[in-house]
């Protein structure tokens, strides 16, 4: 027996579905980058969060809040430690672009994006020294 070669028009059916299918997943990558941007942009505020707060904490002597903010903060830098100083977020949103910029994982202007690490490092530090002085001299 032969084998049957489709029409042209039964292989434009045949492959209708799969072209859909491409069509949808090309559709959900910037639903997915945007999912995934806006969780780390989210993640970004809560810790930076903490960090703007630290010193306030300490300033009115609230040093079990300011104890809970630097738990809080650390749980993030092990995090970014054990992933070689990248959040793991970082690596989701590579999937979905090819785009590299400092912020194409995160929604916040290029130059915070940059100095990221820079900027709210030192701002941690200075909170737990102040922290710590404002402990030890109370």
């Amino acid at each position: 027996m032969k084998d049957k070669v489709p029409s042209p028009a039964a292989e434009a059916r045949a492959a209708k579905p799969l072209d859909d299918m491409v069509r949808e997943n090309q559709a959900t990558v910037p639903q997915a980058l945007r999912a995934v941007k806006i969780v780390h942009t989210l993640a970004w505020a809560i810790f930076a969060g903490c960090i703007v707060v630290l010193p306030v904490a300490a300033y009115f002597k609230n040093f079990q809040l300011a104890a809970i903010l630097i738990a809080i903060v650390l749980v993030e830098v092990v995090v970014l430690f054990a992933n070689h100083f990248r959040c793991p977020l970082t690596d989701v949103a590579a999937r979905y672009t090819s785009d590299r910029r400092a912020n194409f994982d995160i929604y916040l202007p290029l130059w915070i994006a940059r100095y990221n690490k820079e900027i709210f490092g030192s701002l941690f530090v200075a909170g737990i020294l102040f922290t710590l002085v404002r402990w030890r001299f109370t």
